[in-house]
């Protein structure tokens, strides 16, 4: 498996930002960590490794970002205000820096499907339903979609619109709703095990089945907590039966 781990100063965090590539060729899967963690914790989990098969055969090339999110909704010294800038600015570096590094990586016409487990899903999906026209999918395991949950009760314009439970269901531009309609792959999985919360995937499901959006809302059992090796399941899955 080919593998390169490079990097930039990105204009957008003014700091310096990693990221890992895994593969040759195949539709981008921009992958957003959990949590507080960083560009490695995909790899250093094993499911990088889970998903092998289908990064030598060229059917995906893997593209992991660092968060920020210890700088910003996780960081308890920070005020509610200066944390809503700082995510913002995060999806600016995503759509402004990464994008443009991987369509120059990879063939223009490949797909760009934006992923992540538990906070990296509500980044992903919040990525691509602000910005269908840079991505073309998501694949969200296990994650919430209520941005607030993680604000520790702070609420503004930067929170409301940033997180897809919130403004999903005033969207009327049909612009984005016909990208969203357009699109093959949105899927939303989670377990229903130990700490899952199969309730946040379905709230976002009803909302889009509201806007006549085709999605798939994939519920997997009690045995299926929300861990690591579950997730290494999931992708897998995904990857060799919707791609």
């Amino acid at each position: 498996m080919q593998r390169e781990v490079t990097g930039w100063f990105s204009p957008a965090l003014n700091e310096h930002m990693n990221i890992a590539v895994y593969g040759h060729y195949g539709f981008a899967l921009l992958l957003i960590p959990t949590a507080a963690s960083d560009y490695l914790e995909y790899e250093q989990n094993g499911l990088i490794e889970s998903i092998r098969p289908f990064i030598d055969a060229g059917k995906v090339k893997v593209y992991c970002i660092n968060s920020i999110n210890s700088e910003s909704w996780l960081n308890p010294y920070m005020n509610g205000y200066e944390k809503a800038v700082r995510h913002q600015l995060f999806n600016d570096y995503v759509i402004k820096e990464v994008i443009p590094f991987i369509k120059e990586s990879t063939s223009p016409n490949n797909e760009i499907i934006a992923g992540g487990a538990s906070f990296g899903a509500m980044h992903a999906a919040n990525l691509f339903f602000k910005h269908p026209d840079y991505i073309n999918g998501i694949i969200a395991m296990s994650g919430c979609y209520d941005l607030s949950v993680y604000t520790d009760g702070y609420y503004d314009d930067n929170v409301y619109f940033n997180s897809p439970v919130h403004y999903l269901p005033q969207l009327k531009a049909e612009w984005h709703l016909s990208m969203y309609r357009d699109s093959r792959h949105i899927h939303f999985v989670t377990g229903s095990g130990a700490y899952e919360v199969p309730d946040y995937s379905k709230h976002i499901s009803a909302i889009l089945a509201s806007k006549n959006v085709p999605h798939e809302l994939d519920i997997w059992g009690s045995d299926m907590p929300h861990e690591w090796w579950v997730w290494r399941k999931m992708l897998p899955h995904y990857l060799e039966t919707r791609f």
